[in-house]
């Protein structure tokens, strides 16, 4: 699968399997092991889609070494605005069950807060 590289050498697929608006946890659990099944290797989720637990018990159960698997979640806007970056990065590995995810995006910025979000994320990253 082609992939693209990050400014910071990382290579992320340009296809991708997201999981948002499936609610039923069985339903995403199902979507991404059957997504890997197939070739995807990028998982796409967010804390606010209430669906990370099941979207990383189909990739531990998927076979695949998670190295192969390139995976991307969110931080939502309660977080920002509370500051507690770290606090919601570690808790969206809990919920995954993962330790490490390979993008952490701001899902939706907070213009009173993205330069001091982005400063935590920067610091978290190094």
């Amino acid at each position: 699968m082609k992939e693209v590289i990050l400014n910071n050498g990382t290579k992320i697929p340009s296809i991708g399997v997201g999981v948002f608006r499936v609610e039923d946890a069985n339903i995403a659990y199902e979507t991404v092991k059957t997504a890997l099944s197939v070739g995807y290797r990028h998982v796409d989720t967010a804390m606010i889609y209430g669906n990370e637990e099941a979207v990383g018990k189909a990739i531990r159960d998927s076979g695949i070494p998670r190295e192969e698997i390139f995976l991307t979640t969110k931080l939502w806007n309660d977080d920002q605005r509370s500051g507690k970056v770290e606090e919601a990065i570690e808790a969206s590995l809990k919920r995954l069950g993962m330790d490490y995810v390979n993008l952490y995006l701001v899902h939706w910025p907070v213009k009173e807060t993205y330069v001091s979000v982005w400063k935590k994320m920067e610091a978290v990253y190094k």
